[in-house]
């Protein structure tokens, strides 16, 4: 179905004016961009079709820039990797966010991991805790061992069980009470599968959910079971310093945040994220352009040069138009990283791109690399910024995720706009509870057609029945309300109806089981 252009993308830059920075209305010159020929075969992956006719495509239209603001430095720590005391770490901004600081020594060649960690943890949950509660994905795939648990220097009691660390304390932690708690582990690093990127292959470490970290606290301790249909875990916002280095070689990193000196150490500093990503390789490349006080790189493989800049370019545009649709981005920098998977996957400041997507790319914007580039670019406000429960409400991430490339392609190629909605979603005739959890879909296929794609519908809809004003104005409301928080559909449709006189009952209940 052919769903109609709405607005043209210089007037939504203007009544979208508070969203963006005043020098939002400033457009630079063209970015430099590769064409060839259009792209006439993408490889099948959970979301596209097999086939798809081949037609020109326009150039891009410009976006926004504005003005990067200076890094920062402090005096380094220092650190040495025996059976020494832990490290003590910088002194954090202060925030009751909880704050992690991490010292990794990566023996890159042998597939090993030593690390020292902090957390100083503040109790936000209004009860006195006995204990907290720490996820430890390591440990899904084994090799994790933590060797202590330190509080004020004496050695905690914890139980762990799967990936469930449980730390007993030594004392109630009072309300708006803070601690520090330090400990040291080792990971033996396993083999990388296609279906994540933890682990090694011969081209990259990458370490994802790599650290122990306090998950949030709401009735109870919030840590689901994982699941093979999509992501189960829950995590609060968090300030993180991450110190790393090599054993031996020449070893390049791309990480959630940018790099500083830090004595034999590189330190990477990220505020108010879900998570710290890091990937490691000798093979790396990498081009990198800013979008406004974003720097943003694309690191690949010899050999793949035009298709780093072609995501490079996409993200420069992505981020720029996001930033005009929904708020500042919430991060100083994007790593836009290649690897051997069989998809994309978000982290905060840092996403992964299948090489197969690599591989298809032949200059065009249709493609696996640009359409789902801009998908794990938009999990930077929908998951990153605005955090929820994946596992229970997977559609507030993913599907906003998916509409944000139809809004990508409607203000920066539309000519491309009709193409997207027909091989993105309406190839695959969506249906089901835009509402379903991780748990209850009977097949991969199922819970995309409808946490995804009918989400993407749903939202369209949506959209169409506020009217583009009132709906941007939604989205950048909900962003600001919620940014480093959590949200919940109740959340979602509560601040909907507070920027709308439109039904949208009948809305909610074509598309959702749940009474919102």
């Amino acid at each position: 179905m052919k769903i109609p252009l709405r607005f043209n993308f210089f007037v939504l830059l203007f009544f979208l004016a508070s969203c963006a920075s005043p020098q939002a209305q400033t457009l630079p010159p063209t970015l430099a961009v590769v064409t060839q020929a259009a792209n006439a075969s993408p490889t099948p992956t959970p979301f596209q079709p097999v086939t798809l006719t081949p037609t020109a495509i326009e150039s891009p239209r410009l976006i926004p820039t504005f003005t990067p603001e200076p890094p920062t430095n402090t005096p380094p720590p220092t650190f040495a990797f025996t059976s020494t005391p832990l490290p003590s770490p910088t002194s954090p901004p202060t925030s009751s966010r909880t704050q992690y600081t991490l010292f990794a020594l990566l023996d890159y060649y042998g597939h090993q991991l030593a690390v020292d960690e902090t957390i100083r943890y503040t109790n936000q949950t209004g009860v006195p805790l006995n204990e907290l509660v720490l996820a430890v994905e390591p440990n899904h795939r084994g090799g994790f061992t933590l060797e202590n648990i330190l509080l004020d220097s004496a050695a905690l009691n914890y139980d762990m069980s799967g990936h469930r660390l449980t730390v007993y304390l030594s004392q109630p932690l009072a309300p708006n009470a803070q601690l520090a708690l330090a400990m040291r582990f080792r990971i033996s690093i396993p083999s990388k599968l296609k279906e994540h990127p933890y682990g090694y292959d011969s081209m990259q470490t990458n370490l994802t959910d790599w650290f122990p970290f306090v998950v949030p606290y709401s009735n109870g301790w919030v840590l689901h079971d994982d699941y093979y249909l999509g992501e189960h875990l829950v995590q609060d916002a968090a300030d993180f310093e991450v110190n790393v280095r090599v054993t031996e070689g020449t070893i390049a990193f791309a990480a959630s945040g940018v790099g500083e000196p830090n004595n034999e150490w590189t330190r990477y500093r990220l505020f108010g994220a879900r998570t710290f990503a890091l990937s490691a390789s000798d093979q790396f490349r990498f081009v990198e352009a800013t979008a406004g006080a974003v720097v943003i790189r694309a690191y690949y493989y010899p050999g793949y040069e035009t298709e780093g800049l072609a995501i490079l370019n996409a993200a420069v545009r992505a981020v720029g138009l996001f930033e005009s649709l929904f708020g500042p981005y919430p991060y100083g920098s994007l790593s836009i990283v290649q690897a051997d998977l069989n998809d994309g996957q978000e982290f905060d400041g840092l996403v992964f791109l299948a090489t197969k997507f690599y591989n298809e790319y032949d200059g065009s914007a249709r493609s696996n690399l640009v359409a789902i580039g801009v998908h794990e670019i938009a999990h930077q406000w929908w998951y990153g910024l605005v955090g929820n429960d994946s596992a229970t409400e997977p559609w507030l991430d993913e599907a906003l995720s998916v509409y944000s490339e139809a809004l990508f392609y409607e203000y920066i190629y539309p000519n491309s706009y009709d193409w997207w909605w027909q091989w993105r979603v309406n190839y695959f005739g969506p249906s089901g509870y835009v509402d379903t959890s991780i748990y209850e879909a009977p097949t991969f296929r199922a819970y995309v057609n409808a946490s995804y794609l009918n989400g993407a519908n749903f939202l369209e809809a949506l959209n169409y029945r506020m009217g583009d004003d009132a709906f941007f104005t939604f989205l950048c409301d909900y962003a600001s309300r919620y940014g480093r928080g959590r949200a919940t559909a109740y959340d979602f449709f509560a601040v909907a109806r507070q920027n709308t006189t439109a039904d949208i009952s009948d809305l909610i209940r074509a598309y959702f089981r749940g009474g919102y």
